[in-house]
């Protein structure tokens, strides 16, 4: 243990992916560092304590003895240990495609009609998470702390304890947890939820996450008892007491700051408004996915055109869209829906020295996103249901001009933090979004630089290293009813209480 925190000497993250990318270059195989916010914020942790991330390589498990030797290599470079989990063609299809994205996925969005409840999808689910914990069982010793990720490893706790193993585990869920009447429509429902109470400590995004998950527990579990703590729940399952909390992740803030003040970005942006002379810019930045809500989205912008006849021609909506499992028939078809709502709606507007839609599919580069997110006055982030949505909190960080209007939905994580200075919205009422975006359009200078102020504090404050430490207090802190975590970690947290607790 480490003398000063209490907290193991090791940390082992276990996550569906490892924290680097393989490539190939002349035929060697090579490797990049992984972005996104876990990798930047957990790196240090595992440098300073000596760790190690177990995680899939994204490539066959054909070539796995290859990946092991370049892991050689990148875990010297990368300032911590990495391990390979193999998986097969077929694994992959079933686990990952299969169980994950076709069952858990649209079932924890409120989405149970996009289910495929195949029986063997399960089977895989339970094989790979077996194959995990045999590899974190494999390679860590007893003083270790086990923080495993997300929805595609829910069953590793249970494994590892099959196992005999003692060690203290953690999970975070990074999507949302469904309500009872949901969640029951998951035939291995009570597998999964006993699954979770394996882990020592289970963190949430949002109180209504954990609020739905202890609902889940006292309705389906009827022998184990729950009690309240602070911002805690404990649950008393098989002589052991499992802590559950909320934890909203957040984005490295100093560093999207930083960079949306060079002058690489800056020139950028300065470009994009050249493009677009006399335009509020409406930025939408989503996966292609059926939760993000664009094409309620699109027709909320059509009705603002047709309603308020000042937007147009001094409105212009750039939409992006990452390019995603566009080989899957339903997200080819949304594919197909969006692009046919962009065209209508040019079609329908358009004038001499104006579109109003501008639409990309693909990929941006770092610096084009943060100048879209730094010339962009209004940000139109409207999933119909969103873990956090990491989106949100970059556009605040990087409007340093302070002079943009955050229009969110109700259903994103993040409303729970941001609700009270942003513009909320229901993402399913179109008219509701286009009065939005007309109020956002016509908010003086004054209101969105007081409003955008507070906002990028509440990030600036509650960023992505709080995260972690709030993660890793609460595993080891000796008394919870001191622990600050609802009032210090969770600010704004109004929007996620205005449904009654039940105890």
């Amino acid at each position: 243990m480490n003398e000063q925190t209490g907290i193991p000497q090791r940390l082992i993250i276990v996550s569906n992916r490892l924290p680097v990318v393989f490539e190939r270059q002349d035929g060697n195989l090579t490797f990049r560092s992984g972005s996104g916010g876990l990798v930047t914020a957990l790196a240090p942790v595992l440098r300073d304590r000596g760790g190690m991330w177990i995680g899939w390589s994204g490539l066959s498990d054909r070539e796995q003895e290859e990946v092991d030797h370049v892991l050689e290599d990148s875990s010297v470079a990368s300032g911590y240990d990495l391990a390979a989990v193999p998986l097969t063609e077929e694994e992959l299809e079933l686990y990952y495609h299969g169980f994950a994205n076709e069952i858990v996925w649209p079932l924890f969005h409120d989405l149970q009609s996009h289910c495929q409840f195949q029986p063997e999808y399960w089977h895989a689910y339970q094989r790979v998470n077996r194959k995990f914990a045999e590899r974190v069982f494999e390679v860590t010793r007893s003083s270790d702390y086990i923080w495993v990720h997300d929805y595609h490893l829910m069953n590793v706790a249970s494994e590892l304890r099959g196992m005999g193993v003692q060690s203290p585990l953690g999970y975070f869920l990074h999507i949302p947890f469904p309500p009872p009447d949901i969640f029951i429509k998951l035939p291995w429902r009570f597998q999964v939820l006993r699954a979770l109470l394996d882990y020592d400590l289970v963190g949430f995004q949002t109180m209504r996450d954990k609020r739905n998950f202890i609902q889940c527990v006292r309705m389906l579990l009827p022998d184990v008892s729950t009690k309240s703590m602070g911002g805690f729940h404990l649950v008393a399952h098989e002589h052991r007491e499992v802590r559950v909390g909320v934890f909203p992740i957040s984005i490295d803030y100093d560093d999207f700051e930083r960079l949306a003040r060079s002058r690489e970005v800056s020139e950028s942006a300065w470009y994009i408004h050249e493009d677009l002379p006399h335009q509020q810019i409406v930025l939408g930045i989503d996966r292609l996915d059926y939760t993000k809500g664009i094409p309620y989205r699109l027709e909320a912008f059509r009705n603002a055109l047709r309603r308020f006849p000042e937007l147009r021609e001094s409105m212009t909506l750039v939409q992006v869209v990452v390019p995603s499992r566009t080989d899957i028939p339903k997200y080819h078809d949304l594919k197909v829906e969006i692009e046919r709502l962009v065209s209508e709606i040019n079609g329908e507007f358009t004038r001499s020295g104006w579109v109003p839609i501008h639409y990309i599919f693909r990929h941006l580069t770092r610096t084009e996103l943060l100048a879209y997110y730094r010339t962009a006055e209004i940000a139109l982030i409207t999933p119909i249901k969103d873990g956090m949505n990491l989106v949100a909190k970059e556009y605040c960080a990087c409007n340093i001009e302070n002079n943009g209007v955050l229009i969110m939905s109700e259903f994103a994580g993040a409303a729970a933090q941001l609700q009270k200075h942003a513009l909320m919205v229901n993402p399913y009422d179109v008219e509701g979004m286009a009065e939005g975006l007309r109020d956002a359009f016509q908010m003086n200078y004054d209101e969105r630089g007081d409003r955008m102020r507070q906002l990028r504090s509440t990030v600036r404050r509650y960023d992505i290293y709080r995260w972690v430490e709030s993660f890793l207090g609460a595993a080891i802190s000796k008394n919870l009813s001191d622990y600050p975590v609802i009032s210090e970690y969770i600010p704004d947290q109004d929007h996620d209480l205005s449904l009654s607790e039940g105890g």
